[in-house]
């Protein structure tokens, strides 16, 4: 039995839409950014850095999304999340994983959280900066799926995806949300017609894109 320690739509919706791809029986445990959830004495014991997710496996507490995402895909190669090991493919696929972690997940922590940069609010620049790095990934994804997908490996669907459509998610709000990127769109549009992103916006209780 997995718990995962988690907050609708933030970082851990990964991982849990990894946990209902998989359908082994888990565990979810809310933790409320509403009311600081994620600073208390209790949560910061399984969490240092006071963020989601959070993922009790046989006992031990373990975190970052993306490390989760490989951990799980690992322990259950059932459900395919990931090529084979050993295989190109499965070199791949751990490239593109670090890449969304390293290139898009850190800049949206930047875009979200003015205050890792040491002020309130951006200023026009450097928000611009930032958008321009995010949209930079999106133009090199896009050109990627646009010669070798739908998916990011091809025409095989795996946990990669899941990675991607979540990050994808965030950009709703932003001046040019990634459904502006022909392929992208595509790609969100395939991960979102299928049965673990409907029962996680059930779960969860999501409604917009």
């Amino acid at each position: 039995m997995y718990t995962l320690y988690y907050s609708p739509g933030t970082a851990s919706m990964v991982v849990h839409l990894a946990l209902l791809e998989i359908g082994a029986p888990y565990k979810l445990e809310l933790v409320d950014f509403d009311t600081d959830a994620q600073h208390s004495a209790t949560y910061l014991k399984l969490n240092p850095q006071g963020v989601v997710p959070t993922l009790v496996i046989d006992g031990k507490a373990l975190t970052e999304s993306a490390a989760l995402l490989m951990i799980l895909s690992e322990r259950h190669p059932e459900a395919h999340l990931a090529p084979a090991m050993g295989t190109a493919e499965r070199n791949e696929w751990m490239q593109w994983i670090v890449y969304l972690s390293n290139s898009l997940a850190s800049a949206y922590r930047l875009w979200f959280y003015p205050g890792d940069l040491g002020m309130k609010e951006h200023t026009p620049e450097i928000r611009q900066t930032i958008q321009r790095k995010i949209e930079a990934v999106w133009d090199r994804l896009d050109a990627h799926l646009t010669a070798h997908g739908p998916y990011l490996l091809g025409r095989e669907f795996s946990g990669a995806d899941l990675l991607l459509t979540m990050l994808m998610r965030w950009s709703r709000n932003m001046p040019h949300p990634v459904t502006e990127w022909p392929a992208l769109k595509k790609l969100a549009d395939l991960v979102r017609a299928r049965p673990s992103w409907k029962k996680l916006y059930e779960i969860e209780g999501l409604s917009e894109w």
